[in-house]
């Protein structure tokens, strides 16, 4: 389906803006301004930044090598040659190549000229100045992320529920039909989110911390953890009171994601629990003893998967994460 995203429709009005501005003051190439704009509009605004800045620079050492060699030497294509051998290692060794295609602009514009005059230079600067301005100015604005950010953190806390009760009545039952897909759905979430949450972060010019971000982290390590408990399950082959105690925490555990419970309070309930379990009486047979080994593997990684979340400290008031 065709679709115009709003920074096809910045870079437009940025190359149509720059394009006018540099056609009111009278300048040669008048139309390098918007090829200038549309070089230096980005996803983001700190990527924006620092992209004008490499270009202007890299602009201002091509117009030095351009004003040096094509005056000393002559102008002509393969003095253009010369230049570009000696102008992309520059760029390279300073790390502003991405002003490499802008350069390339501005030099060609003295060679055709055929000279180099304080006027000329004047020129470059300005078309420079409003091309990158005027890309600057479209990147003021970006569209909120946070309803989109918001959305995943509710598919992604959906799919821990479904995930949790899951292995519950695997625990209790000892069979499920469940195929698993939540937790690759998950994965999938996951990193969509922490790319998103990444390019909030870049949209701001000044240090910026998104919870998002950090809050999408904490549930990655925590599906490492989910993961880790999948073969766990699967050697569990016979019903045990163990079994049934945890199948009911996992159940209660399933419920309380994302609510105003915290925590500590399972981590609480998992002691508990595992007290509980040293005054059972000891395995009567090796398969008792294999299903209460991988049962207390199950306890350690939950008390992983906790550990987690109590070590997350969102910030205060922010009420996404209540």
């Amino acid at each position: 389906m065709f679709r115009i995203g709003y920074r096809t429709m910045k870079t437009a009005l940025g190359a149509a803006l720059a394009i006018m501005i540099a056609q009111a003051f009278q300048l040669e190439f008048f139309a390098s301004a918007g090829i200038i704009a549309i070089l230096c509009i980005q996803k983001t605004r700190r990527k924006s930044l620092q992209l004008s800045w490499t270009r202007f620079l890299a602009c201002m050492i091509g117009l030095l090598y351009a004003a040096l060699l094509f005056e000393f030497i002559a102008y002509h294509p393969l003095t253009v040659g010369l230049l570009l051998l000696l102008f992309i290692p520059t760029t390279l060794l300073l790390k502003i190549q991405e002003g490499i295609v802008t350069s390339s602009v501005i030099i060609l514009h003295v060679y055709t000229v055929g000279y180099v005059s304080v006027e000329l230079i004047f020129n470059e600067v300005l078309l420079l100045t409003i091309g990158i301005g005027c890309a600057l100015l479209m990147n003021v604005y970006m569209p909120s992320v946070e309803t989109t950010l918001r959305k995943l953190q509710l598919e992604i806390e959906r799919n821990y529920r479904i995930i949790f009760h899951e292995f519950a009545e695997y625990i209790k039952n000892g069979e499920s039909n469940w195929s698993g897909k939540e937790i690759t759905d998950t994965a999938s979430l996951l990193q969509k989110a922490q790319t998103i949450a990444l390019q909030n972060i870049e949209n701001h010019i000044m240090r910026y911390d998104d919870q998002y971000y950090h809050y999408f982290k904490m549930r990655e390590k925590q599906l490492e953890i989910i993961e880790r408990m999948m073969p766990l399950l699967t050697t569990i082959e016979i019903q045990l009171k163990q079994g049934e105690m945890i199948g009911s925490f996992m159940e209660e555990l399933s419920q309380g994601v994302n609510t105003g419970n915290t925590s500590s309070k399972y981590l609480e309930k998992l002691e508990e629990l595992k007290e509980a379990f040293r005054s059972m009486a000891l395995p009567k047979s090796r398969e008792e003893f294999e299903a209460r080994s991988a049962l207390m593997h199950l306890v350690y990684e939950m008390h992983e998967y906790l550990l987690i979340k109590q070590q997350f400290k969102p910030i205060r008031n922010y009420s996404v994460f209540r």
